[in-house]
């Protein structure tokens, strides 16, 4: 072996290992093949997210879940085989686990396991910026993981979503790690409470000027509409939960002053409990005098996405809110030709093609909502003055609440003081 080859040898590879992941989901009665896949890819995306990779999918059809592990004895030992034998450093499941069934998986397949909404929690950990959202996300996850926590959870102080160690500590560290989260819990809770009062003081400052918030599931383009609306440059990319922190900017259309703030994007099986933890961002939407729902349309289950959303307003209490529903991303869609063009399609072109009916679509949610739907595209800036002129126009509604007789005073100062004038 020559010199050359020697000192290969002892170089060492220094980039940063990337943790792998397998993917694991019961079906449900009713629930279809693609609706599955689509569940697991959101569920890939997410893991993405977190900075893991997605090596394999496990699904099991069952009527409900195991009691002790989730999923059935055979599906257990098919997923430990697997993990063994490619070293897999997590497994992740696409529903929340209780804290007897994480703690006996652990102890059955060796690694990190996470469910769902620890997931997410992770990531928020990750991608929040203030000190308001890292307090929330690390109060949140901490009593979330508190009666869960077991050996692969211990010295969480050091844990920042996406690290895994195989092995752990003993009971007795286990004790002592609840103790430490204990004490953290109650430190967090004191420390947000002083965080929330500096945001009710802040808030209230706010009174007399029109509140717009953006709503809608995660990934679907809000933070790209907001630097457009503003022209400011906040973080957009193609990720779930890019924006993490609530924004809020000061905007100024046809001479109406109003506030337009970015919210943490809803998801599918986001419990109530996580969105909670973003107390700043619910009062932004509870408080908004219209909501901006966006929703990107080039993806396959936009109207579920829609359901998903709708349903979370309504859990926080912001589902009686004015909203105007605005279509992102009709760039990467087709829509439905002419007659001319339909007739020139043969049966299976017809049958295959998934074009969209955008008037049918608009006719079918403005009599949801009221307000008639925008169509556009915010990342390349199509149809940016048809969305303008929309949000101008449910701007002044509200303005005009707020303000109902504002130049019906001015008339009655200016006339009482000609009286008092003339009585002079």
């Amino acid at each position: 072996m020559g010199k050359f080859s020697r000192k290969l040898q002892k170089l060492h590879d220094t980039a940063p290992k990337v943790d792998t992941a397998v993917l694991v989901t019961i079906i449900r009665q009713g629930e279809t093949e693609r609706e599955t896949e689509e569940h697991l890819d959101e569920l890939a995306f997410l893991t993405e997210t977190l900075g893991a990779k997605t090596v394999y999918r496990f699904t099991q059809k069952m009527e409900k879940p195991d009691i002790r592990t989730f999923i059935g004895s055979g599906k257990l030992e098919e997923i430990q085989s697997y993990v063994e034998h490619f070293e897999v450093d997590m497994v992740i499941f696409d529903d929340d686990l209780s804290p007897s069934q994480m703690r006996n998986l652990e102890n059955e397949l060796k690694v990190k396991i996470y469910d769902r909404s620890l997931l997410i929690l992770d990531i928020f950990l990750n991608r929040a910026q203030t000190a308001q959202a890292k307090t929330q996300v690390e109060l949140a996850r901490f009593q979330y993981l508190l009666p869960r926590l077991t050996r692969m959870w211990t010295h969480l102080e050091r844990q920042r979503g996406g690290t895994s160690t195989r092995g752990g500590s003993g009971e007795k560290e286990i004790e002592t790690d609840k103790r430490d989260i204990r004490n953290k819990i109650t430190l967090l809770k004191s420390k947000l409470r002083d965080i929330e009062k500096q945001g009710i003081t802040q808030r209230k400052g706010r009174k007399g000027i029109v509140r717009v918030a953006l709503v809608g599931y995660t990934n679907v383009g809000k933070s790209t509409l907001m630097n457009l609306i503003t022209k400011t440059d906040i973080l957009a990319e193609n990720k779930l939960f890019a924006t993490v922190d609530s924004t809020v900017r000061k905007v100024v259309l046809d001479n109406i002053p109003f506030l337009l703030s970015d919210t943490v994007g809803f998801i599918r099986k986001l419990p109530t409990h996580l969105i909670e933890s973003f107390k700043s961002t619910l009062d932004e939407i509870r408080e908004a005098d219209l909501l901006v729902h966006v929703v990107d349309i080039s993806h396959p289950n936009f109207e579920d996405h829609i359901n998903v959303v709708t349903e979370t307003l309504r859990e926080i209490n912001a589902g009686d809110k004015p909203i105007l529903l605005v279509f992102n991303k009709i760039d990467l869609v087709e829509t439905m030709p002419d007659e001319e063009g339909i007739m020139n399609m043969s049966e299976l072109e017809l049958e295959e093609a998934n074009y969209l009916d955008f008037p049918s679509l608009s006719d079918a949610y403005e009599k949801k909502t009221g307000i008639k739907p925008v169509f556009m595209a915010a990342a390349s800036g199509l149809h940016v003055e048809e969305f303008r002129e929309s949000l101008v126009t449910e701007v002044k509604k509200a303005h005009r609440k707020i303000y109902p007789h504002y130049l019906e005073n001015e008339i009655v100062d200016w006339e009482m003081k000609e009286t008092d004038n003339s009585s002079q």
